[in-house]
């Protein structure tokens, strides 16, 4: 037994130190400064450290940061966990008529959207709502997070990215816009009934290819008026197919109240109100709630997608359920590192998560910490937790990445980029020994190719 003991210990440090040995020469070949990296890989399956460079180091995460938001939700919610949005009446409410006013109180499910509203509007008739003679109210208070739509972090302020949080969100904070050819013009229109911005088409039509600044208009969003308001203009190819363009444009909760207030027009429930902005009065009585789909699916789209709204929501949603409402980043940032520490995962002396998504100047982490982390949701919950990060060549953000490589579905990954970092930690599956590494690989420098070269030639290897 003692012999079996030492063999197997004397093999697992002549693989650690070899394995170390040649992904330094890589590091080497890829003019990499050792400054610049850090890497560990482990053993899944028994945690043993396999290779170990600059792991202590700490560094920007970028969007591997959504690991431990991600993770430290699953844990304290569970994978089954769905998010609530609830519905009220205040007043009184015989033979389908609500004299009063219809409430909605939003606990910051990310993913309402237009798909949402008709089951909705089913669910009032079906509780036999036929009008409503005061205001739609919704109550946004779940989250204190301010009024800002764009967290502003580059120039790209109105990009999906940016998206800030909203207890009541809808559509991912996003207005989209249709751009077509018709006939011999160029039209444009909103998607939905949402007249809380306006959209102004100054687009020229051209009868020559669809290529290059004659293949989309170009974009000006203007916030600050009282109505917000997107201009369309320079010339585009009528030979184009539709284009959609999806921005951030107007508050969320403004968005849900015009498709909600149409679909109800459109299903025969009667409204003549306003809306309004309000806490739940203590009168109010319950009509339904309207649950999303189970967490499983909002963390895989979090991590596969790499979802910044969506990891926002998850943080504040853990601060409120620890800390009690209202939600805010304070209280997310220490619900996160409570759900870690009660797993046994804290070094939070090397960590600040900021926003819970990564997209920040201030976040950090070393690679140790995430190492800790991937080898204890693997060890806990395996398969179940793997399968909500992207897939090597076949989904999320490395669905390109790794597509014609020894890889393909055979790594799950999260990956991170910023102007200063290109980082990815999760799992790699060897081809011919089936051993499971957990692997983590953060760079931080400005020639971010150099850090991708490097990961894919690592990752690659581990699947060889």
């Amino acid at each position: 037994m003692i012999k079996v003991a030492l063999i197997w210990l004397t093999s697992a440090v002549l693989l650690h130190a070899s394995m170390g040995e040649k992904i330094r020469a890589m590091i080497t070949k890829h003019d990499i400064k050792s400054e610049q990296i850090s890497v560990m890989i482990r053993s899944a399956k028994t945690g043993n450290i396999l290779a170990s460079i600059n792991a202590d180091q700490v560094r920007k995460p970028a969007s591997v940061m959504k690991i431990l938001t991600t993770y430290s939700a699953l844990l304290e919610l569970g994978f089954g966990f769905r998010w609530p949005t609830k519905f009220y009446y205040h007043g009184s409410y015989k033979k389908g008529v609500i004299q009063g006013d219809l409430i909605i109180k939003a606990y910051g499910d990310p993913t309402l959207s237009d798909k949402d509203i008709p089951k909705i509007v089913k669910r009032l008739r079906a509780v036999g709502v036929k009008s409503v003679t005061g205001n739609i109210v919704i109550d946004r208070s779940f989250f204190d997070v301010g009024e800002r739509i764009t967290s502003g972090f580059d120039a790209h302020r109105f990009s999906e990215y940016n998206a800030m949080p909203d207890a009541m969100m809808f559509n991912d904070h996003l207005s989209a816009i249709v751009v077509k050819p018709k006939g011999k013009k160029i039209i444009a229109y909103k998607s939905t009934q949402d007249r809380s911005y306006e959209v102004i088409n100054n687009i020229k039509p051209s009868s020559k290819t669809c290529v290059g600044n004659r293949s989309w208009p170009r974009i000006l969003i203007n916030t600050e008026s009282t109505l917000p308001r997107v201009t369309l203009s320079g010339t585009m190819s009528l030979k184009c197919r539709p284009r959609i363009i999806k921005k951030l444009v107007t508050h969320s909760y403004k968005s849900f109240y015009y498709a909600l207030k149409a679909e109800m027009r459109l299903r025969g429930i009667a409204f003549g109100g306003n809306l309004h902005l309000s806490k739940t009065p203590s009168g109010a009585r319950a009509l339904f709630t309207h649950y999303a789909k189970p967490l499983t699916g909002i963390v895989a789209k979090t991590n596969k997608k790499s979802n910044n709204l969506y990891a926002r929501h998850l943080m504040l949603l853990l601060g409120a359920k620890l800390y009690g409402a209202p939600a805010t980043e304070k209280k997310g940032r220490k619900a996160v590192e409570a759900v870690l520490e009660k797993a046994g995962l804290s070094s939070w002396r090397y960590t600040y998560l900021d926003n819970g998504c990564g997209l920040s100047r201030t976040s950090r982490i070393t690679a140790k910490v995430l190492s800790n982390i991937l080898h204890n949701a693997n060890r806990k919950h395996g398969t179940q937790w793997r399968k909500t990060l992207s897939i090597a060549g076949v989904d999320g953000t490395i669905r390109k990445r790794f597509r014609k490589t020894v890889a393909k579905g055979r790594a799950w990954m999260k990956t991170g980029t910023l102007k200063d970092a290109k980082n990815i930690a999760g799992y790699v599956r060897s081809k011919g020994s089936k051993r499971l590494y957990s692997v983590v690989i953060l760079y931080n420098g400005r020639e971010k190719w150099k850090g991708s070269a490097l990961q894919n030639q690592i990752i690659n290897w581990l699947a060889k």
